[in-house]
């Protein structure tokens, strides 16, 4: 089949628009289905970007879900839901598959309000068995048919709440199925056709009516005769195939199989489906990338990808410009860990996402990868820095929220000097709101102990990566955006910065514009406008959300007619802080025109990162009106009369 162009020749596949036209098909035409769909999806994310390598390696396991289950009825739910592109393509969205991730267009994850196929959204790693289990003990107390069906990688396993969940599983009984999708890992022994025989021999009617009646006849032999036959039911299948632990969870356990052999599949989802036994584990091995070649020769760089060739697998570059944030703080970190033998580093299954991959390969013995478990990085880093390290624990501002118990127990309670890196601070583009950094000025400034810090430009992250290596009084924050920084002079040396102390960049009489974090260069632009107009402009860098820098605060507050403040973060945040410190000082009992612009309060859909901000009001053009409108002037500088 040919790569030749994004709408490949797909004559089977131009025939499902829904899974039930899927189940009109013949079980040997499936094949065929299977690699016109991941013609599909590579010709779809080179034309998009996006996630690649995962999509890639459930071509064969969506198919055979969508064709063997009762969906929408049948509850499917996608773990974190980056593989769902072969999922939108079956269940009613190929049309619109090539809007994917752009304003206006497609999730690039799961989500409910899109399909009534999408019945769990899903971003954030883990939450899939939960969620199903909800959905197949609501069926089983309101006696309504259908199943839960949880599909979740290894990776996705190495966090505590997917224990959590199958912990509390036994109740739903066999309205719920958790396949386990082994991709990276390798929990399973080599899967050949002697385990894929023994996963459809288990999983059989036949197999299992006779393990019923023999579980029904040694009920009936003494106490020690009964145990010994259940153990050793449980340990010729736990030899012959592992599981053992998710029987001991209570789990019903079949595989490992061939994620890629629908003849496979299709029966073991069969019998699985039948199966008066459940729960139901059924354990997966597949390959990320599978069907092109690029993709299956280095999984991690095409796991998510920019727009790319799909003939040579060259991925679109963008304009050489300057460094991004994360490679920054990166390269910073490394520079503080060889002055300083103390420092070390701590990530949550994101070591090139938050750039420690490059701090690993400098320092290995200090750098730790702990899984998809943020609550255990964070108690983790608290006690490392209980013993005297200097623990940077680097985490998307998104992530971080899935430990904010353990930020406030752990760290703040104990004034413990965890360093916080917190990367995709702001709005993040494509990925949309459920990998926005909103909340985490408002999340962590409220608590008593922590600094938060946020880098204007790429220079001041430097800084504050310093600062924050040096400050053992207690926690500390700093928040940078995704993407590149502004091209300004990288300094040789490090400052340490006073803590709660900002820095004005521009002086003025009228206007005070506040800034936290990377909206500096939209005030610098709003108050080139605004004194074209006449208003002079005061631009302030206050680097610090907490402590904030009364001092400056006071003096901007008491000598300009307006002050406006502006952040990349929700309400609660920046402009609370302000707002209260001005309330309790009194310093808006005097005619003092105090404005916040910060992000809405919504969830805002992806779009290029500018047209984002542009919606959210918080760009130069936003800054400008709010200030005229505080002063009552037009658009023409005069003044607007009552």
């Amino acid at each position: 089949m040919s790569f030749m162009n994004d709408h490949p020749q797909t004559p089977l596949l131009d025939q499902v628009i829904w899974p039930s036209d899927l189940r009109a098909l013949k079980p040997e035409q499936l094949r065929q289905l299977a690699d016109e769909l991941r013609q599909e999806v590579i010709a779809v994310v080179g034309v998009t970007g996006g996630h690649l390598g995962s999509g890639l390696g459930v071509v064969e396991l969506t198919t055979a879900i969508h064709y063997v289950f009762d969906t929408p009825n049948d509850k499917l739910i996608w773990d974190v839901g980056h593989q769902c592109y072969p999922h939108k393509i079956l269940t009613g969205r190929r049309d619109r598959i090539r809007t994917l991730r752009q304003g206006g267009g497609l999730s690039g994850f799961t989500k409910r309000a899109e399909s009534d196929f999408d019945p769990f959204g899903a971003a954030h790693s883990s939450t899939s068995i939960s969620a199903a289990l909800g959905f197949a003990i609501a069926n089983k107390m309101q006696d309504r048919p259908g199943k839960g069906i949880a599909v979740i990688g290894d990776g996705a396993m190495s966090a505590g709440m997917a224990y959590e969940a199958m912990n509390n599983a036994q109740a739903a009984g066999n309205r719920l199925i958790v396949i386990l999708n082994d991709n990276d890992m390798s929990i399973a022994p080599p899967v050949g056709g002697l385990s894929g025989y023994l996963a459809r021999l288990v999983s059989s009617r036949e197999f299992l009516g006779l393990r019923d009646l023999a579980k029904k006849l040694a009920r009936k032999l003494p106490r020690p005769l009964h145990n010994a036959a259940r153990k050793t039911d449980e340990f010729a299948r736990g030899m012959a195939m592992g599981g053992t632990l998710f029987e001991e969870l209570g789990f019903y356990y079949v595989g490992p199989i061939d994620g890629h052999n629908l003849d496979q599949l299709i029966p073991v989802l069969e019998n699985v489906r039948d199966a008066a036994e459940g729960p139901c584990l059924v354990h997966v091995v597949t390959q990320k990338g599978k069907g092109y070649g690029p993709a299956e020769a280095a999984d991690d760089k095409y796991h998510g990808v920019q727009k790319f060739d799909v003939i040579t697998g060259t991925q679109a570059k963008a304009p050489p410009g300057p460094p991004s944030y994360t490679n920054v703080f990166a390269q910073a970190l490394i520079a503080e860990a060889q002055r300083d033998p103390a420092v070390c580093a701590i990530t949550a299954a994101m070591p090139s996402g938050t750039g420690l991959d490059k701090f690993a390969t400098a320092f290995p013995d200090r750098c730790f990868d702990v899984g998809i478990a943020e609550q255990h990085a964070v108690t983790f880093a608290a006690g490392l820095a209980a013993q005297g390290m200097r623990p940077f624990c680097a985490i998307y501002s998104t992530f971080l929220q899935r430990a904010y118990d353990q930020v406030v127990h752990d760290v703040a309670i104990q004034n413990l000097p965890v360093r916080f890196a917190i990367d995709r601070a702001g709005l993040v583009g494509a990925d949309g709101s459920t990998h926005a950094g909103s909340f985490d000025v408002t999340y962590l400034a409220t608590l008593p102990n922590m600094v938060v810090m946020a880098a204007a430009d790429e220079a001041e992250l430097v800084h504050m990566t310093h600062t924050a290596a040096c400050h053992d009084s207690g926690p500390i924050a700093l928040r940078y955006p995704r993407g590149n920084g502004t091209g300004v002079a990288m300094p040789a040396i490090p400052e340490r910065l006073d803590i709660g102390k900002g820095r004005i960049v521009r002086d003025g009489r009228q206007v005070a514009i506040l800034s936290l974090g990377t909206r500096l260069e939209e005030a610098l632009k709003a108050a080139e406008a605004l004194e074209a107009r006449g208003l002079s402009t005061t631009v302030a860098d206050l680097r610090f959300a907490k402590p904030l820098d009364e001092a400056m605060i006071r003096r901007l507050l008491t000598t300009h007619e307006v002050a406006v403040t502006i952040e990349e973060g929700a309400i609660g945040g920046l402009g609370a802080h302000v707002l209260t410190l001005a309330s309790d000082l009194g310093l808006i009992d005097n005619g003092l025109k105090l404005r916040t612009l910060r992000l809405p309060d919504l969830f805002q859909d992806q779009d290029k990162p500018e047209k984002q901000y542009a919606d959210a009001r918080l760009d130069a053009d936003a800054i400008i009106d709010t200030v005229l409108t505080a002063l009552r002037h037009n658009s023409v500088g005069t003044e607007a009369r009552a």
